[in-house]
């Protein structure tokens, strides 16, 4: 799939914000075990870091939700997304591009008509010249994510006939009404009723 940026100017894709708060001196302290590293080696270390080291919420029935990259850290649990927001932070402060795409998804086949969004990241690859996805969910029975450039493995391929979309944007920050969710819900579990189903802006 042809990735589409928002934005020519790679700078735009290193910018800290509330949420990407890689100005946390916990982020920085984490960012500086990567710091030996580069390259193509310094983005698979990172990436499997949050991929393998931060619990998926939902995985573990946790109560708590997060949003910011320094909560997930705190908490060493987020969903997708939020493990998302980590993943571009400390990418981010280690002057690695990185952005934000979104798939739509069906989670429940017996319930084809429920779907969500999904977050996930890309990174810019310099070896490559390109921009790959990568996926931080966190790998399970039904989940083998990796970062194998230049190809993608993704934790989960859409399927066209059941209505899911892959979005071709990557966007500069994270999407509002993802945002919005995770930080207006009250514990998980209010969450999981109240998943977004819709970006702010798609282009």
């Amino acid at each position: 799939m042809q990735l589409i940026t928002q934005n020519d100017n790679l700078n735009v894709y290193l910018a800290s914000s509330e949420i990407v708060d890689y100005f946390n001196p916990n982020i920085q302290k984490i960012s500086q075990n990567f710091k030996t590293l580069s390259g193509l080696e310094l983005i698979k270390t990172v990436y499997e870091f949050v991929r393998d080291e931060i619990t998926h919420s939902f995985d573990i029935n946790s109560k708590v939700s997060t949003c910011s990259a320094s909560e997930v850290l705190e908490s060493k649990e987020g969903i997708c997304f939020a493990k998302s927001h980590l993943l571009a932070s400390i990418l981010r402060y280690l002057n690695i591009p990185s952005g934000f795409c979104y798939q739509l998804l069906v989670f429940d086949d017996s319930d084809l008509e429920y779907k969500s969004l999904h977050g996930l990241n890309a990174v810019y690859v310099k070896e490559f010249d390109k921009w790959i996805r990568i996926d931080a969910r966190g790998n399970k029975d039904s989940v083998n994510a990796k970062f194998i450039p230049p190809n993608e493995q993704l934790a989960f391929k859409v399927r066209k006939n059941f209505g899911e979309i892959d979005y071709k944007t990557i966007f500069i920050n994270p999407d509002k009404n993802v945002v919005e969710s995770l930080k207006n819900a009250k514990d998980l579990n209010e969450l999981k009723y109240n998943l977004p189903d819709k970006l702010k802006i798609v282009k």
